[in-house]
């Protein structure tokens, strides 16, 4: 009737996934969801309330969009899910992300592929073996530990505990030892001790991540964590965030450094008129989250580019250089 609203919301468990695509990002690289929802029930996250169980894309579909993304001019493509790793695990029965990857791989000529959001304990030789010997997933993965200390991860309910994560990084870096590894870390969980966090600074320096970053736990309704005790003071909490950033500033400094003279694979995202360089990111560089690269050439670039850049300098997280003449 006029004037009346009707609304009608699908069980979240059941909603379609895939469908016509937009893209909203540069036209050089794009997302590419596999999957919704998490069965993970970590007890500070909201998500699987809000997106439900894990509900994995059929292959074939995912592969279709991929080839469209690639006809529409995408270079890059980076593949996302709440947990990655899990994908195909409810529809096939097992890990299926290495088979993916292989079939996308197959059917397009797009050049980087990079995976976010991947879980310590799904990491299986064979992913590694795909991320290693197929040239076109680029020597980079997102994986997430949330804390190390034992007791804090199985209040978070996180799958493995300490030596799963340092097991999962150790197998990837014999694999590669150049793959750039991003991590996440909650501090201030509810019942962090100071002994605790300190475990996680003297990790974060002994991993030494090629990127890292810190969240101050943030109580979320409805999750197990709201309702724990022991929830710790939000300056605290702060000083914890501080101090960890720190450490971390420090590694990518020394990390950086050590390129001066190096040269690396970029894709150029533009180029700044005030500067008068081009800018863009390395292949050890996811977009938005991480480090740019800011360098000269002396031929023309288009966004979307790849080229060779020589360091010659490094600043904070950041690196500037001089493209290779060709």
């Amino acid at each position: 009737r006029r004037g009346v609203q009707y609304k009608s919301f699908e069980d979240k468990d059941n909603l379609l996934l895939g469908g016509d695509r937009v893209v909203t990002t540069p036209e050089y690289t794009a997302y590419l969801k596999i999957a919704e929802g998490c069965d993970n029930r970590c007890t500070y996250c909201a998500i699987p309330n809000i997106r439900g169980k894990l509900h994995s894309r059929e292959m074939d579909d995912i592969v279709k969009e991929a080839v469209t993304l690639d006809e529409m001019g995408v270079r890059e493509l980076v593949i996302v899910a709440q947990d990655t790793t899990a994908y195909g695990i409810d529809i096939y029965g097992k890990y299926t992300l290495p088979q993916l990857l292989q079939k996308i791989s197959d059917t397009t000529k797009i050049k980087w592929i990079r995976l976010l959001y991947c879980y310590p304990d799904k990491i299986t030789d064979e992913l590694i073996e795909q991320m290693r010997d197929n040239e076109k997933i680029v020597k980079y993965i997102d994986l997430p530990i949330q804390h190390i200390n034992d007791r804090v991860l199985k209040r978070m309910n996180r799958k493995g505990n300490g030596e799963t994560i340092r097991s999962a990084i150790k197998r990837l870096r014999d694999a590669m030892p150049d793959i750039s590894i991003r991590t996440t870390a909650i501090v201030g969980f509810p019942g962090e001790t100071d002994e605790e966090f300190e475990e996680l600074c003297e990790f974060v320096k002994e991993a030494e991540f090629s990127h890292f970053g810190a969240f101050t736990y943030s109580r979320e309704e409805d999750t197990p964590a709201y309702d724990f005790p022991d929830q710790v003071d939000e300056q605290v909490k702060q000083d914890r965030y501080d101090i960890i950033m720190r450490t971390q500033l420090e590694i990518n400094e020394k990390q950086n450094e050590a390129k001066i003279g190096t040269v690396v694979k970029a894709i150029c995202e533009g180029y700044d008129v005030v500067s008068e360089t081009y800018y863009g990111r390395t292949d050890k560089d996811a977009p938005e989250i991480d480090g740019k690269i800011y360098f000269s050439s002396d031929k023309k670039l288009n966004a979307g580019d790849f080229v060779d850049v020589t360091i010659t300098e490094a600043i904070d997280y950041d690196l500037v250089g001089e493209a290779v003449k060709s």
